[in-house]
């Protein structure tokens, strides 16, 4: 199951195999988050943006050290868009969304990005402003910084033992933020909603339309499964291929924790295992073993505890479809996203056998 979908942005660390778009990344199922519930539209974007010229600026609010060159954006997207610092103290990584930051929100994600680190999980560090603030205003545009990481290509066929494990010491972290349960995880996309998408994309000649009537009827089956999370706490939320990336050194690093706040482990456990383990039954029950004997709580034993994937999955689907639909849109890119959404769907049929092979 693949979806090549628009992501907020990369987080901090570089690919040392590929130059990837930050926003459409090989397998990835990123997202867009908006703030409040309902049908997602993008927010213009008012402020101004960085250059190269604002080296000194940065590295001076968040005191990198002198020397500073800032290169071109090494990824954009979208959402936002990361630039590379290097000082006479090493290379970070500069995060600038496009739209609107909370602080209370990056102030939240930040604590729960530092626990983690502390508990061991791998992942970048958070560089803060020399008064201890996370986000910053730099001339016309907010910026945060990460350390510099080189990373890997995204690779959906990792290991799954050492996938298993890395999740597990995610979730025996039992933080419990402020950043509240979310739409995007829990609820469905709806069968008026996926209706009214086939019916706009027959109308305008996509030639995805009849693939997806073809498979309307399991998509509404699917999220006749969803169920609220039941054990709250916070998670990443985005634990997909291009964001658990093997480091230069061979460890693995997670990335892009902006999106974390409360979720089920166990929902999001399924998440992890339909991504690195797709039908292939063995890895599941590999990745899933290793996951509980290094401690994690998660526990994956009903159709229900799939919610979260079969939730952003639908999503993803139908936000690529919505960004095909609309004027002037990229649809070549929009086209990829649908294609890899459509050409290995999650399947009621799929849950159950991973469901089987994991009580065994």
């Amino acid at each position: 199951m693949r979806a090549d979908v628009i992501d907020p942005v990369d987080s901090g660390c570089k690919r040392t195999d590929a130059v990837i778009d930050a926003n459409v990344r090989h397998r990835s199922r990123r997202q867009f988050l908006p703030g409040d519930a309902g049908p997602f539209v993008p927010r213009p974007y008012a402020r101004g943006v960085l250059s190269v010229s604002d080296a000194e600026r940065v590295a001076r609010v968040f005191d990198l050290g002198g020397a500073a060159v800032m290169s071109d954006q090494v990824a954009r997207g979208e959402l936002g868009q990361v630039w590379r610092i290097e000082t006479e103290r090493g290379r970070w990584a500069v995060k600038e969304p496009f739209g609107p930051v909370s602080t209370a929100e990056v102030a939240d994600d930040a604590l729960y990005q530092e626990v983690v680190r502390a508990a061991g999980v791998p992942m970048p560090a958070i560089v803060r402003t020399a008064d201890g603030g996370v986000i910053a205003d730099v001339g016309s545009a907010v910026v945060r910084v990460y350390e510099w990481v080189d990373l890997h290509a995204a690779d959906r066929w990792l290991d799954p033992g050492q996938v298993g494990r890395l999740a597990a010491s995610i979730h025996r972290v039992a933080h419990h933020g402020d950043s509240p349960v979310h739409w995007w995880y829990t609820d469905p996309v709806g069968a008026a909603a996926w209706d009214d998408l086939i019916a706009r994309l027959d109308a305008a000649g996509s030639p995805f339309a009849d693939r997806f009537a073809g498979q309307r009827d399991e998509l509404v089956a699917l999220e006749a499964l969803l169920e609220p999370p039941s054990h709250l706490q916070t998670c990443h939320r985005d634990l997909f291929a291009d964001n658990v990336l093997r480091s230069a050194p061979g460890e693995l690093c997670v990335i892009d924790w902006e999106n974390s706040g409360l979720a089920d482990p166990s929902q999001e456990l399924a998440v992890v295992l339909v991504e690195f383990a797709g039908t292939d039954l063995v890895r599941a029950s590999e990745l899933y073993d290793a996951y509980v004997e290094h401690g994690g709580p998660g526990r994956i034993g009903t159709p229900g505890d799939f919610t979260m994937a079969i939730a952003q999955l639908g999503h993803l689907g139908e936000l690529a479809c919505r960004r095909w639909l609309e004027p002037g849109a990229d649809r070549t890119r929009s086209a990829a996203r649908i294609e890899e959404f459509l050409g290995e769907p999650l399947s009621r049929q799929l849950i159950a056998q991973m469901l089987d092979a994991l009580r065994r």
